[in-house]
Protein backbone atom coordinates (compact mmCIF):
# COMPACT_ATOMS: atom_id res chain seq x y z
CA UNK A 1 0.00 0.00 0.00
CA UNK A 2 2.91 2.69 0.95
CA UNK A 3 4.71 1.49 -2.47
CA UNK A 4 1.54 2.42 -4.63
CA UNK A 5 0.97 5.85 -2.59
CA UNK A 6 4.49 6.71 -3.14
CA UNK A 7 4.56 6.15 -6.68
CA UNK A 8 1.26 7.42 -7.93
CA UNK A 9 2.41 10.56 -5.38
CA UNK A 10 6.07 10.35 -7.03
CA UNK A 11 4.28 10.12 -10.74
CA UNK A 12 1.89 12.95 -10.25
CA UNK A 13 4.98 14.99 -9.11
CA UNK A 14 6.42 13.70 -12.74
CA UNK A 15 3.53 15.13 -14.08
CA UNK A 16 3.43 18.61 -12.64
CA UNK A 17 7.22 18.77 -13.86
CA UNK A 18 6.28 18.30 -17.34
CA UNK A 19 3.90 21.26 -16.99
CA UNK A 20 6.55 23.57 -15.60
CA UNK A 21 8.80 22.95 -17.92
CA UNK A 22 6.06 23.61 -20.77
CA UNK A 23 5.03 27.06 -19.12
CA UNK A 24 8.79 27.80 -18.98
CA UNK A 25 9.18 26.72 -22.71
CA UNK A 26 5.85 28.93 -23.36
CA UNK A 27 7.67 32.18 -21.60
CA UNK A 28 10.56 31.88 -23.72
CA UNK A 29 8.63 31.52 -26.60
CA UNK A 30 6.05 34.37 -26.04
CA UNK A 31 9.35 36.93 -25.19
CA UNK A 32 10.04 35.85 -28.55
CA UNK A 33 7.37 36.69 -29.36
CA UNK A 34 7.09 39.62 -27.87
CA UNK A 35 10.67 41.17 -28.94
CA UNK A 36 9.49 40.42 -32.29
CA UNK A 37 6.64 42.40 -31.70
CA UNK A 38 7.68 45.31 -29.88
CA UNK A 39 11.28 45.84 -31.79
CA UNK A 40 10.74 44.28 -35.33
CA UNK A 41 6.98 44.53 -35.79
CA UNK A 42 6.85 48.13 -33.88
CA UNK A 43 3.39 46.64 -32.48
CA UNK A 44 2.58 47.39 -29.22
CA UNK A 45 2.53 44.23 -26.43
CA UNK A 46 -0.42 43.91 -23.81
CA UNK A 47 -0.26 40.48 -22.71
CA UNK A 48 3.06 38.93 -22.96
CA UNK A 49 4.70 40.77 -20.00
CA UNK A 50 2.02 39.34 -17.66
CA UNK A 51 1.78 35.89 -19.03
CA UNK A 52 5.31 35.16 -19.12
CA UNK A 53 5.27 36.63 -14.80
CA UNK A 54 2.45 34.11 -14.12
CA UNK A 55 3.70 31.28 -16.29
CA UNK A 56 6.92 31.31 -14.56
CA UNK A 57 5.60 32.11 -11.31
CA UNK A 58 3.17 29.19 -12.25
CA UNK A 59 6.35 26.61 -13.18
CA UNK A 60 8.43 27.46 -10.11
CA UNK A 61 5.73 26.27 -7.68
CA UNK A 62 4.35 23.69 -9.68
CA UNK A 63 8.02 21.92 -10.16
CA UNK A 64 8.80 22.07 -6.15
CA UNK A 65 7.05 18.62 -5.80
CA UNK A 66 9.39 17.00 -8.00
CA UNK A 67 12.30 19.07 -6.78
CA UNK A 68 10.92 17.56 -2.85
CA UNK A 69 11.12 13.58 -4.48
CA UNK A 70 14.33 14.17 -5.97
CA UNK A 71 15.70 15.36 -3.40
CA UNK A 72 16.77 18.99 -4.64
CA UNK A 73 16.30 21.43 -2.61
CA UNK A 74 18.55 23.32 -0.95
CA UNK A 75 20.04 22.44 2.58
CA UNK A 76 22.58 23.00 5.29
CA UNK A 77 23.43 19.37 6.18
CA UNK A 78 26.62 20.83 8.90
CA UNK A 79 25.17 19.11 11.46
CA UNK A 80 23.80 16.04 9.76
CA UNK A 81 26.80 15.25 8.58
CA UNK A 82 28.53 15.31 12.39
CA UNK A 83 26.02 12.93 14.06
CA UNK A 84 25.20 9.25 13.18
CA UNK A 85 23.33 7.01 11.02
CA UNK A 86 19.89 6.93 13.39
CA UNK A 87 20.32 10.66 14.27
CA UNK A 88 20.52 11.92 11.30
CA UNK A 89 17.50 9.79 9.94
CA UNK A 90 15.31 11.21 12.48
CA UNK A 91 16.66 15.02 11.70
CA UNK A 92 14.97 14.28 8.28
CA UNK A 93 12.41 12.78 9.48
CA UNK A 94 12.13 16.32 11.81
CA UNK A 95 12.99 18.07 8.77
CA UNK A 96 9.96 16.85 6.45
CA UNK A 97 7.54 16.75 10.02
CA UNK A 98 8.58 20.82 9.52
CA UNK A 99 8.21 21.36 5.72
CA UNK A 100 4.94 19.81 5.58
CA UNK A 101 3.55 22.01 8.54
CA UNK A 102 5.02 24.53 6.42
CA UNK A 103 3.50 23.46 3.18
CA UNK A 104 -0.40 22.91 4.82
CA UNK A 105 0.11 26.63 6.34
CA UNK A 106 0.56 27.37 2.68
CA UNK A 107 -1.99 25.22 1.35
CA UNK A 108 -4.68 26.91 3.95
CA UNK A 109 -3.44 30.70 2.95
CA UNK A 110 -3.21 30.30 -0.94
CA UNK A 111 -6.71 28.25 -1.45
CA UNK A 112 -8.38 31.00 0.33
CA UNK A 113 -6.41 33.39 -2.08
CA UNK A 114 -7.39 31.13 -4.78
CA UNK A 115 -10.94 31.20 -3.66
CA UNK A 116 -11.72 35.12 -2.96
CA UNK A 117 -10.21 35.78 -6.62
CA UNK A 118 -12.60 32.82 -8.06
CA UNK A 119 -15.76 34.09 -5.86
CA UNK A 120 -14.92 37.76 -6.25
CA UNK A 121 -14.10 37.93 -9.84
CA UNK A 122 -10.78 39.29 -9.51
CA UNK A 123 -9.24 40.61 -12.30
CA UNK A 124 -5.12 41.42 -13.11
CA UNK A 125 -5.10 45.68 -13.03
CA UNK A 126 -3.31 45.54 -16.71
CA UNK A 127 -4.88 46.19 -19.65
CA UNK A 128 -4.66 42.69 -20.75
CA UNK A 129 -7.19 42.24 -17.72
CA UNK A 130 -7.44 38.28 -17.31
CA UNK A 131 -8.92 36.92 -13.86
CA UNK A 132 -6.48 36.33 -11.12
CA UNK A 133 -7.83 33.02 -10.19
CA UNK A 134 -6.49 31.29 -13.66
CA UNK A 135 -2.63 32.23 -12.16
CA UNK A 136 -3.48 31.77 -8.54
CA UNK A 137 -4.52 28.05 -9.08
CA UNK A 138 -0.77 26.63 -9.51
CA UNK A 139 -0.58 27.72 -5.75
CA UNK A 140 -3.07 25.55 -3.78
CA UNK A 141 -2.18 22.86 -6.37
CA UNK A 142 1.00 23.51 -5.43
CA UNK A 143 1.06 23.13 -2.01
CA UNK A 144 -1.14 20.59 -2.19
CA UNK A 145 0.80 18.30 -3.91
CA UNK A 146 3.78 19.61 -2.21
CA UNK A 147 2.16 17.92 1.23
CA UNK A 148 1.62 14.65 -0.06
CA UNK A 149 4.89 14.62 -1.52
CA UNK A 150 6.11 15.12 1.76
CA UNK A 151 3.72 12.24 3.65
CA UNK A 152 5.32 9.98 0.75
CA UNK A 153 8.38 11.20 2.08
CA UNK A 154 7.58 10.97 5.76
CA UNK A 155 6.10 7.42 4.99
CA UNK A 156 9.55 5.68 3.26
CA UNK A 157 11.68 7.46 6.31
CA UNK A 158 9.44 6.10 9.10
CA UNK A 159 9.68 2.50 7.75
CA UNK A 160 13.12 2.63 7.22
CA UNK A 161 13.49 3.91 10.40
CA UNK A 162 11.35 0.99 12.17
CA UNK A 163 13.38 -1.35 9.99
CA UNK A 164 16.34 -3.20 11.45
CA UNK A 165 19.40 -1.13 12.74
CA UNK A 166 21.90 -3.08 10.16
CA UNK A 167 20.18 -1.68 7.38
CA UNK A 168 22.32 1.07 7.02
CA UNK A 169 22.09 4.93 5.74
CA UNK A 170 22.23 3.64 1.94
CA UNK A 171 18.62 1.84 2.72
CA UNK A 172 16.98 5.07 3.76
CA UNK A 173 18.29 7.25 1.30
CA UNK A 174 17.63 4.59 -1.51
CA UNK A 175 13.50 3.58 0.32
CA UNK A 176 12.73 7.84 0.62
CA UNK A 177 14.29 8.58 -2.73
CA UNK A 178 16.38 11.12 -1.45
CA UNK A 179 19.57 11.80 -3.52
CA UNK A 180 22.97 11.48 -1.18
CA UNK A 181 25.10 14.60 -1.32
CA UNK A 182 27.80 14.45 -3.30
CA UNK A 183 30.33 14.53 -0.64
CA UNK A 184 28.67 11.30 0.85
CA UNK A 185 29.36 10.08 -2.63
CA UNK A 186 32.87 10.54 -2.55
CA UNK A 187 33.73 8.59 0.61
Amino acid sequence: MLKAYVTVVGNASRGLAIIATALVIAAMLVICQMIAMRYVLRQPTIWQTDFVVFSATAAMFLGAPYVLLKGGHVGVDVVEMMVGDRTRAVLRVLAGLLGLIFCVIMLIATWIQFHDAWAGNWKHSSVWAPPLWVPLAALPISFAMLCLQYLAQLATLVTALRAPVASGRDDVERKSGATPHPREIAR
